[in-house]
């Protein structure tokens, strides 16, 4: 596939590619897609990119209670401003918990919910194995442990600069930091909903000799969510490129720069 496409989560294993970390027809999901400046870095990034598609699940639909908007009521964008709701405040292995059963809940699910999936803890073992129990339904954690271990094996890990633990060499640090720009319902009903949350995101490795510097990327992921154990969770999701703005004419950050950027700057609970 390439990089232009949409990648999709199937019964297989994780993919690779982008700043998104899709499984490829073997590969993961958490990494992100590698540019160079001139865009031609898709080598290691498309292993990247190939994360998020690959993970998709063969049985990618909700339940047949899930309504479509048609024509007449097609998604409208929503506000963004705060709307008086109380944000979640709860958390497990330090993913946002507790979300609204409504249209607002499912929407900030996804927004956070996409912030995990696409950053550098997916790489980490240790830390994977939390992120699949706390973000899916139960009845996919099983098979999506096996092929994200399949997906993010040693060499791949090693293809983009990680060790076994997906840790960068000492005085370099991995990046893959995903942003929200805005979430659309596609379809919703009490118990299934779709979600897309189009993101822009930094990701690569910094350090003076990295070979996959930190660059930034346009995304939009789609989410299949339900409403399972009293909370919203991800029953399968896909991934595309886009939409993507004129890029600026910013000066680029140092490599010292972005390493202390990543240090010193926190993110964020995304909720209305």
């Amino acid at each position: 596939m390439s990089p232009g496409d949409e990648h999709e989560a199937s019964g297989g294993y994780a993919g690779t590619g982008h700043t998104r970390t899709r499984l490829p027809d073997a590969e993961p999901y958490g990494a992100r897609r590698t540019r160079s400046s001139s865009r031609s870095l898709v080598t290691v990034v498309g292993v990247v990119v190939l994360l998020i598609a690959a993970i998709a699940f063969a049985n990618r639909g909700g339940d047949d209670s899930t309504t479509t908007e048609g024509n007449a009521s097609a998604p409208q964008a929503a506000p963004t401003a705060p709307s008086g709701e109380r944000p979640v405040e709860t958390k497990s292995a330090g993913i946002p918990t507790g979300f609204a059963h409504d249209r607002q809940g499912v929407e900030s699910a996804a927004a956070n919910y996409a912030v995990t999936l696409v950053s550098a803890d997916i790489l980490k073992p240790a830390r994977r194995t939390e992120i699949v129990k706390q973000v899916f339904v139960t009845d996919k954690q099983a098979a999506l442990e096996g092929q994200f271990k399949r997906a993010y094996s040693k060499e791949f890990l090693s293809s983009i600069g990680l060790d076994a633990n997906g840790n960068a060499k000492r005085g370099s640090t991995y990046v893959s930091r995903t942003m929200p720009i805005g979430t659309k319902v596609t379809n919703y009903s009490d118990s299934a909903a779709v979600v897309e949350v189009w993101c822009t995101g930094v990701f690569g490795t910094t350090g003076e000799t990295s070979t996959n510097p930190v660059t930034s990327d346009w995304f939009t992921l789609t989410l299949q969510l339900r409403w399972a154990d009293g909370d919203w969770k991800v029953d399968s999701f896909a991934q595309k490129d886009g939409p993507a703005p004129v890029p600026g004419d910013a000066r680029a950050s140092s490599a010292d720069e972005m390493a202390k950027a990543v240090e010193e700057y926190g993110g964020f609970t995304y909720a209305r």
